[in-house]
């Protein structure tokens, strides 16, 4: 059975540092581009990060860039989101994804085949 978990979620306040994983399971991981979407109250879903399957490519959303950073180690089938500079607008539910195509396909597009249940993420002093 296809599964993504994610942990790591939480309370910071603003201008601190998070770590979502994601660990997957059911599906060959090396196989397909993973990331991050997120959901505020109120608003859409979007794609915050992507990784390729090989992690040589990589996509932000403009309001994360050189504050998150996507890896990922397939050895262990984990996917990672390292948050920094926080901001209360980081605020939401953070869900892992998977799916078949590029990481703009995925992230921008939302082309996505599969998502975890979400793990929450809350940015206030």
């Amino acid at each position: 059975q296809l599964q993504l978990e994610e942990s790591g979620g939480g309370l910071v306040q603003p201008g601190g540092s998070l770590r979502l994983s994601c660990t997957a399971s059911g599906f060959t991981f090396d196989s397909a581009a993973v990331g991050w979407f997120r959901q505020a109250p109120g608003t859409d879903r979007e794609g915050v990060s992507c990784i390729s399957s090989s992690g040589g490519n990589t996509y932000y959303a403009d309001s994360v860039k050189g504050r998150f950073t996507i890896s990922r180690d397939n050895a262990k089938n984990t996917v990672y989101l390292q948050m920094n500079s926080l901001k209360p607008e980081d605020t939401g539910i953070y869900y892992c994804v998977s799916g078949e195509y590029n990481v703009h396909a995925v992230c921008d597009l939302h082309a996505v085949d599969h998502w975890g249940k979400g793990a929450l993420v809350t940015v206030s002093s």
